[in-house]
């Protein structure tokens, strides 16, 4: 069956993965079910002209998670929650959200999933400063891991977080901050090495740091983890690439609606992008916000 309405693809521009040659196909599989337009953009302007193309339709995301974030913040701008629905067509290296959805990482495959799924009201996260997360945001070792691994990732792609990752967990030293989950306080023994959250499980490239999250249950997960000695880290590394670090006594791990981390000024990855450091990060659940096409299943069982 086709579809009427308005589909627009956006293409970054400036993006080395909109020159995959397997763009095209999958291009061609969306053009075969619905009036389709290609939007290469190349500035936030451009990108805001194609979401409102797509009123009333579907605005397709093609990329990585950069790419899905840059979109949906664009539907937030132009207040379309209720008027666009998202689909997505992965072309990044890392594809975290995309994992947690079920999708295929080949882009023909998730255009045909694109064109067979129906839109599914998902959550949004929004901090203190009125920016978007789709997937996850995290202050601590992942913030510090993914500025360290910029050499790298240039050099080894996504293994590049890994190597930022073991850098910043043998030599940080945490920092010292109140957490706060739904007013409730969580108490700590010792520093902070990290405290995430998010709709998504994954980041850096496939590591499960919210293995139990699902962007349609209208809650955050959250993850609060505190610095033993470095020696027993290499142990929560190990547990965290298999999705199994919460049952560690250093790390409690619950759902919630509102976080709060106040104290040291810290830089917080929101959906990989850093941001400036502050002392304090609040993040609000937005349940249902997004019109997502994903499959009815999803998200699926974690991989062991």
């Amino acid at each position: 069956m086709t579809d009427s309405r308005p589909w627009v693809a956006v293409v970054n521009a400036q993006a080395g993965s909109s020159d995959d040659p397997r763009l095209e196909e999958a291009l061609d599989v969306l053009r075969a079910h619905a009036p389709l337009e290609v939007r290469r953009t190349e500035d936030r302007d451009d990108l805001q002209d194609a979401v409102a193309a797509a009123r009333g339709g579907v605005v397709v995301a093609v990329g990585g998670d950069g790419s899905i974030h840059a979109v949906v913040t664009a539907v937030d701008d132009l207040d379309l929650f209720d008027d666009v629905e998202v689909a997505i067509v992965p072309l990044g290296t890392g594809n975290d959200f995309v994992r947690t959805l079920g999708l295929s990482d080949d882009p023909v495959e998730a255009a045909r999933q694109a064109v067979d799924c129906v839109a599914r009201p998902a959550d949004v996260i929004r901090d203190g400063q009125d920016r978007l997360v789709v997937n996850a945001a995290h202050v601590g070792l992942g913030a510090e891991a993914n500025v360290k691994a910029t050499p790298w990732k240039k050099a080894f792609g996504p293994v590049g977080y890994a190597i930022g990752a073991a850098i910043t967990g043998v030599v940080g030293k945490g920092f010292r901050a109140t957490v706060h989950v739904d007013g409730q306080r969580i108490d700590s023994p010792r520093r902070l090495i990290q405290v995430a959250v998010g709709n998504g499980r994954y980041v850096g490239g496939g590591a499960p740091l919210l293995p139990a999250a699902d962007p349609f249950d209208g809650s955050l997960d959250v993850a609060v983890v505190w610095a033993h000695a470095r020696w027993k880290r290499l142990g929560y590394a190990y547990r965290l690439r298999r999705g199994r670090h919460p049952m560690r006594d250093d790390v409690v791990y619950l759902k919630g609606r509102e976080v709060v981390v106040q104290g040291e000024a810290l830089q917080a990855n929101l959906d990989g992008e850093i941001c400036d450091a502050s002392p304090r990060h609040h993040w609000v659940v937005e349940p249902g916000r997004l019109r997502l096409r994903a499959p009815a299943d999803a998200p699926p069982p974690l991989e062991d």
